[in-house]
């Protein structure tokens, strides 16, 4: 395992945990569910070589980052955290890259404040159009989105020493032969007291307006309406969840992304390519962020 620096700013009213790697502009990689900033251990190094400073936080909640004080956990919380962290982090300007929540949240900060983003790549995301949301397979694909607004996901997650976490690793992510240092890190994180809470807070936050901020409702709109601006190089595995694939490829994917949109599909990856095949994956996103 890389030798990390790890530091803790202060962002968005929350104290934000990271792993740090390298000198320069100002790389951050946000994760996603069931994930954490050790999501990037591979990427930061190869950051870091290529001129980067590297940051990975551990998104509000995931443990040692704190829960946020007013329980927000609304999906334009999360794209005003990164926003605020670039600020907290002293740079003006910074590459986004994100997987998962961590790519809702960086492609959502490039909406709000596209003047602090350089360019942004996203892992496993896709725009999902009102057809596809009505697909059965692309629901299949998405039922712990819906299971996870039910009073007793928090015991079915944390059932088994977490049984759950690893059968969604394997699920989302079929062909990959999963190190169990990388299993038993994602159980160490998960374990600590209110990350299960924080981390399916995120879900539903998403569907329920009672856990909504109303003073954030126009920058959740600006959010959702996009478009995406800046400069974005977007990655997808073959093996993701289903339908997830087509979300990617569609055309209400091109049309949101007005600013330059490469798209690379990863055969055989499934959701957190990044770690899966990092020799594959890592030089596309250096090449672009150096371009």
């Amino acid at each position: 395992m890389p030798d990390f620096s790890t530091g803790v700013v202060h962002a968005n009213g929350i104290n934000f945990h990271y792993l740090e790697m390298g000198q320069g502009p100002l790389a951050l990689c946000l994760h996603g569910f069931p994930d954490h900033a050790w999501s990037f251990r591979h990427l930061l190094p190869d950051l870091a070589a290529a001129g980067f400073r590297a940051v990975a936080p551990f998104m509000r909640g995931y443990a040692p980052t704190d829960p946020p004080s007013d329980g927000l956990y609304q999906p334009v919380s999360l794209c005003k955290d990164a926003l605020a962290l670039i600020d907290a982090l002293g740079a003006e300007r910074a590459c986004l890259i994100g997987n998962d929540w961590g790519a809702g949240a960086v492609t959502g900060a490039a909406i709000l404040a596209p003047e602090q983003v350089i360019k942004m790549v996203i892992i496993a995301a896709g725009q999902v159009d009102s057809d596809l949301q009505m697909d059965y397979m692309y629901l299949r694909g998405t039922w712990h989105s819906y299971f996870f607004q039910m009073p007793h996901a928090e015991a079915a997650v944390a059932h088994n020493d977490f049984a759950f976490v690893e059968a969604w690793w394997r699920d989302a992510a079929p062909e990959w032969d999963i190190p169990q240092y990388a299993l038993d890190s994602i159980r160490e994180t998960f374990r600590k007291p209110g990350v299960v809470e924080a981390a399916l807070s995120y879900y539903r936050a998403r569907y329920n307006p009672a856990l909504q901020d109303a003073s954030l409702s126009a920058d959740q709109a600006q959010v959702n309406a996009g478009p995406v601006t800046v400069p974005t190089l977007a990655l997808h595995g073959t093996r993701d969840r289903p339908k997830r694939l087509e979300s990617f490829e569609s055309a209400a994917m091109d049309a949101f992304f007005t600013g330059g949109l490469e798209k690379v599909i990863i055969p055989g990856a499934g959701h957190f390519m990044h770690q899966e095949k990092p020799a594959e994956v890592n030089p596309l996103i250096v090449e672009f962020l150096t371009r």
